[in-house]
């Protein structure tokens, strides 16, 4: 019998890291570094190298160098722990449409943590969901056969 599709060793789109390492110690290196080769693994990702920059010189080798790898014709998109690795917020700004320029997409580990918005039907506070009571008695359960 032969396995599964999911058992079967299948290559994921291509995707390239960037680490934007400035101060970091080498643990947290290692670190963010596991994060980017987790997320690939779970989402099938097929994580080809990671561009490390460790300079705030701008522009830098490590980004001149993504930027080539997006123009490879099998590229998929860039994986980030965060949008703070492409550097402060008006470096990132322009790194974020360069790389969507190219045709890549941006994926981020840890994407903005944004409320979402409220639900209907649900209130309560912070973080906390609780059912909102209407007028008038609550709808009957049908009963399981």
């Amino acid at each position: 019998m032969e396995p599964l599709t999911e058992h079967r060793r299948v290559s994921g789109p291509v995707v390239y890291g960037f680490l934007r390492l400035i101060n970091i110690s080498d643990a947290r290196q290692a670190a963010l570094s596991a994060s980017l080769a987790e997320y690939c693994h779970q989402h099938e990702l097929s994580l080809c190298g990671v561009f490390t920059e460790c300079t705030t010189v701008v522009p830098s080798g490590a980004f001149t160098g993504l930027m080539d790898v997006l123009e490879l014709p099998d590229t998929y998109g860039v994986v980030l722990p965060a949008m703070s690795h492409l550097g402060p917020r008006a470096i990132a700004t322009g790194r974020g449409k360069r790389i969507a320029a190219a045709g890549a997409r941006l994926l981020l580990v840890r994407g903005d943590k944004k409320p979402s918005p409220p639900h209907h039907g649900l209130s309560g506070p912070a973080g906390v969901l609780s059912r909102h009571r209407g007028r008038g008695p609550a709808p009957a359960l049908e009963a399981e056969s």
